[in-house]
C-alpha cells in the first residue's frame, strides 16, 4: 500500500473519515461525534480544544484505539483500525500510540525506569534491551539521575516526564496527551510543554487535548470541536523566541 501524503507532502499518520460515535445512556441516545473528518501528518503538533461535552475525550479514545467509532473510518499509520479484532487493536495501541495522562498513571510500587519499561515488557523486549532503552529515554526527558526513584519521591512535573518517557518507549507513530499539564503548577506546566515542543522538533507527532489556550498556542495547529463536530482547524503562527523562552503562548500579548 502506497503511503498517503498530505498537501505539504508529509506522510499522513492519522486519517479520520465521517466518524460518528453514539452512546446509549438509558433511554437517551447521545451523539458524542457527529461526522468528524481530519488528517494529521507525520511530525505535526496538534491541539484539540472545545468546551466540556464537545467530543474531545471521545475523539481521543478513538484515536488511541481505546474505543471504536459507531460509523466512519479511522486509519492509523495506514492501518484501518475498524477492521481489527480486540487483540489486534491492543497490539496497535501498544506499538503505534503513546499515551500521556493528566494523572500520570504511574505504578506506585515501580521506580521511574521500571515504569518506563512497562510498554516494552508488553511488547516482549528482553531485560537488557528494555533497561538500556528506558534509561536513554529518561535521559532524554532530563531525569536519568532520578531513574530509581518511585513516583512518591518525584514532583508532579518529574512524574509527568516519566510518563512522557514511557509514552515514547515503543517508538509510537503518535503521542496522545490528555490535559498533560492539568495537574501541574504553572512552572512545571511550562517545562512540560517545552519538552513536548523539543520532542516535536525531533519529529515526534503530538496530539494534545487541552482547555488551556496558552498551552494550545505552543502547538502548530488547533482543531476546535463543538457539539461533536469540527468547527475550526487553523494553523498557529510561529512564536517569537521571546515568547518561547518566557513560556508565554499568547500571540496577542
Amino acid at each position: 500500500m502506497k503511503s498517503e501524503t498530505g498537501p505539504d507532502g508529509r506522510q499522513v499518520v492519522v486519517r479520520i473519515a465521517e466518524v460518528t460515535r453514539t452512546y446509549q445512556m438509558g433511554t437517551v441516545e447521545v451523539n458524542a461525534l457527529r461526522g468528524i473528518n481530519m488528517q494529521i501528518a507525520k511530525g505535526e503538533f496538534v491541539s484539540i480544544m472545545g468546551p466540556s461535552g464537545c467530543g474531545k475525550s471521545t475523539l481521543m479514545h478513538i484515536l488511541g484505539c481505546l474505543d471504536r467509532p459507531s460509523a466512519g473510518h479511522v486509519h492509523l499509520d495506514e492501518v484501518d483500525i475498524d477492521e481489527l479484532d480486540d487483540n489486534s487493536l491492543a497490539e496497535i495501541r501498544n506499538k503505534k500510540v503513546g499515551f500521556v495522562f493528566q494523572t500520570f498513571n504511574l505504578l506506585p510500587k515501580l521506580n521511574a525506569v521500571e515504569n518506563v519499561e512497562l510498554p516494552l515488557i508488553y511488547a516482549g523486549v528482553g531485560f537488557e534491551e528494555r533497561r538500556a532503552k528506558a534509561t536513554k529515554l529518561l535521559e532524554t526527558v532530563g531525569l536519568k539521575e532520578r531513574m530509581y526513584h518511585k513516583p512518591s519521591e518525584l514532583s508532579g512535573g518529574q512524574s509527568q516526564r516519566v510518563a512522557i518517557a514511557r509514552s515514547l518507549a515503543c517508538g509510537p507513530s503518535i503521542i496522545l496527551a490528555d490535559e498533560p499539564t492539568g495537574n501541574l503548577d504553572s512552572k512545571s506546566g511550562e517545562e512540560i510543554i517545552h519538552l513536548f515542543r523539543d520532542l516535536n522538533e525531533k519529529g515526534i507527532t503530538l496530539i494534545i487535548v487541552t482547555h488551556d489556550e496558552e498551552i494550545a498556542n505552543h502547538s502548530k495547529r488547533i482543531v476546535r470541536l463543538k457539539d461533536g463536530l469540527v468547527v475550526s482547524d487553523t494553523a498557529v503562527p510561529p512564536m517569537t523566541e521571546a515568547q518561547r523562552h518566557n513560556g508565554n503562548g499568547n500571540h496577542h500579548a
